[in-house]
């Protein structure tokens, strides 16, 4: 089997252009996050630290205000009950989220925000929207609207 001379392709195929552009704009968010004075000094502290990471937006991300179990918490993540249980294990010990008995399962518990894992959401909303704009004036309004509406289409095939 021949190999290609060129590899170029390696560096530049869309899956790693779009993983560069998710680290790049996860780690903003968190850096905005860590400087908002709103967010609750031990959990900007921890950002800062660079301690709260990607997976950790993952919960940010999929829990459900009204909060959610963590086989559902999980599914929504894309990533597995044990994983997400050691993350909820984490942000629990935060202050971010807590566990509660479910309403409707008296077998099951549901995680649910804290108020300060509310404060924490509401700084995420912030920062998410900033990055946002920053990324539209970086590339252009126009290139900026292509773009989500190419990810959207891409994610729902």
């Amino acid at each position: 089997m021949e190999i290609s001379t060129d590899q170029s392709w390696r560096i530049t195929h869309l899956g790693r252009l779009l993983g560069h552009a998710l680290r790049r704009f996860d780690e903003r968010v968190l850096w905005l996050m860590a400087r908002n004075v709103e967010v609750p000094l031990a959990l900007s502290n921890l950002a800062a630290r660079d301690q709260v990471g990607a997976a950790h937006i993952h919960i940010t991300r999929h829990l459900a205000v009204a909060g959610s179990r963590l086989t559902d918490l999980a599914q929504s993540a894309g990533m597995t009950k044990q994983a997400m249980g050691d993350l909820v294990n984490q942000c629990e010990a935060w202050g971010l989220v807590t566990r509660e008995p479910d309403p409707h399962d008296k077998r099951a518990r549901r995680v649910v925000f804290t108020t300060a894992g509310l404060q924490w959401l509401e700084a995420f909303r912030t920062a998410v929207a900033q990055a946002e704009g920053e990324f539209r004036q970086a590339v252009g309004t126009d290139v900026a609207t292509v773009v989500a509406l190419g990810l959207e289409a891409y994610s729902s095939a």
